[in-house]
């Protein structure tokens, strides 16, 4: 089985979520699975600094739309593995100071660079002398691979899977734009809304299979689609939620580099040193409270109105609060200000860091995630690894890998909530602080069963074989 694993992010290259690392972290359990996979994804300036010395292995001509441009592949690999990674170069495109954007704006030609991203990928195989059996596209920046696949407009030579990631991002466009990225008649009926072209919406439809980041998401999304729900009901019967697993080669508290101290779910001493450091690296007070992280984007979807809205009453149950992030300038400058009225108890790093995340994730005591929405969730994920009790809400992925905690029958693994009110988070919240004070034991093993899980890419990348085998036998 050969697989051409197509994105627009790849950690450790090119992040901005969590596709990132899914293309990083997937295609490693597939090849270990004997999937022979590559990745596609392009050639940023931020590739280019972090991996200056790949090497070109060929260049050849992608027409979009009637002009033909010149894409320059170089070939690496992701770090501790083999998998090939093809990074499809076109400077104009690609050679920008960012991924999708600057200064929270799009870059005007997203339509273009992802089109030419999608006609690059399902021309890639025969220039560098590989054939897949099936492309599987990510998101809307590739769903146009899927599109070209169904309308004929490439020779389909191969099977098409889509994964959607986060359904909120569809990749909206002027119809007028269509015949500019090289869609004929069938493809524009695929994307096409009236005015409009959606290429998510393309994507569902076009691909042999659909598959979503977890199963409680992809039942969702049949009824709470975005206004796709009539796309996707047409497809349900090839609509799979595969729930997301984490690297636990990166994730790992026991050799984490970007610790303070290395711990494990047997030898806790580690976690507490770690949340000591972070006090004294944030300025926090160290005095014993319980910290609370959050790590996340800055945005509406991930429950934010909620936190500032129970801010301070959560403030007064006695912890300490740091967030990691950046997003809606509101949300920013309102931690900011939390900041200055909490010194030494609240601290806003309104930025992106992969070391701090990592970092918090590991002082933290309770990791909160009040999500309006959440497709699969992986900081939940990283939490449980790394002992930071998740406080969730339960939607899409949060409610597949959260389950409350149930002293009576030493089970569940955090604190959920249903309702999509402050008070209801507040109320989560509050019996997470309550055992953490009355029940230090309980709390431990609360921990150490967390910990303890398995959430590595291996049971997803098997349940993705079998789609692949799947579609090849369609």
């Amino acid at each position: 089985m050969r697989v051409l694993f197509v994105a627009a992010e790849l950690a450790p290259f090119a992040k901005v979520g969590g596709l990132a690392d899914v293309a990083a972290g997937l295609p490693p359990a597939l090849a270990r699975l004997g999937v022979d996979v590559r990745v596609a994804v392009p050639k940023y300036r931020a590739v280019g600094e972090r991996a200056p010395d790949l090497a070109p292995v060929g260049a050849f001509p992608v027409t979009v739309g009637g002009e033909t441009l010149t894409c320059n592949v170089f070939q690496g690999t992701l770090p501790a593995n083999e998998v090939p990674i093809y990074f499809l170069g076109h400077d104009p495109y690609f050679d920008r100071p960012g991924i999708y954007g600057e200064r929270n704006e799009e870059y005007p030609d997203s339509l273009a660079r992802f089109a030419f991203l999608s006609r690059a990928a399902l021309a890639l195989g025969p220039a560098v002398g590989w054939r897949p059996d099936v492309i599987h596209a990510n998101d809307w920046h590739t769903a146009l691979a899927p599109v070209y696949l169904r309308s004929g407009t490439v020779d389909p030579v191969s099977r098409s899977v889509f994964t959607i990631h986060n359904l909120a991002y569809q990749g909206r466009f002027p119809i007028d734009r269509a015949e500019a990225v090289g869609l004929n008649e069938a493809g524009r009926h695929l994307v096409g809304r009236g005015a409009q072209m959606n290429l998510l919406r393309g994507g569902i439809l076009a691909a042999d299979w659909i598959t979503t980041v977890s199963p409680t998401y992809a039942a969702e999304i049949l009824t709470q689609g975005e206004g796709l729900e009539e796309a996707l009901q047409a497809r349900r019967d090839r609509l799979t939620g595969i729930l997301n697993g984490i690297d636990t080669s990166v994730w790992d508290p026991s050799t984490d580099p970007h610790l303070w101290a290395r711990y494990s779910a047997t030898d806790l001493a580690g976690k507490a040193a770690n949340k000591r450091a972070l006090q004294e690296a944030l300025g926090l007070a160290p005095t014993v409270a319980p910290l609370v992280g959050m790590v996340s984007r800055l945005a509406d979807q991930k429950g934010f109105d909620l936190v500032l809205d129970a801010f301070e009453r959560m403030m007064a149950l006695g912890i300490q609060f740091v967030v990691l992030g950046e997003g809606d300038a509101r949300y920013a400058s309102c931690f900011r200000d939390a900041e200055h009225r909490h010194p030494g108890r609240v601290r806003a790093l309104i930025e992106f860091s992969e070391p701090w995340a990592h970092r918090i994730e590991a002082g933290a005591d309770i990791f909160l995630m009040p999500s309006r929405f959440e497709p699969a969730g992986l900081n939940q994920l990283y939490s449980l690894r790394y002992g930071a009790v998740p406080v969730v809400r339960a939607t899409g992925g949060l409610k597949d890998t959260i389950q409350e905690c149930d002293l009576a029958h030493d089970r569940g693994n955090g604190f959920v909530f249903v309702e999509y009110t402050a008070e209801a988070m507040l109320d989560a919240v509050g019996r997470a602080i309550r055992l953490w004070r009355t029940d230090p034991e309980a709390w431990r093993k609360l921990v150490a069963r967390g910990m303890a899980e398995d959430h590595s890419w291996n049971g997803p990348a098997r349940q993705y074989c079998a789609v692949y085998e799947r579609v090849v036998a369609l």
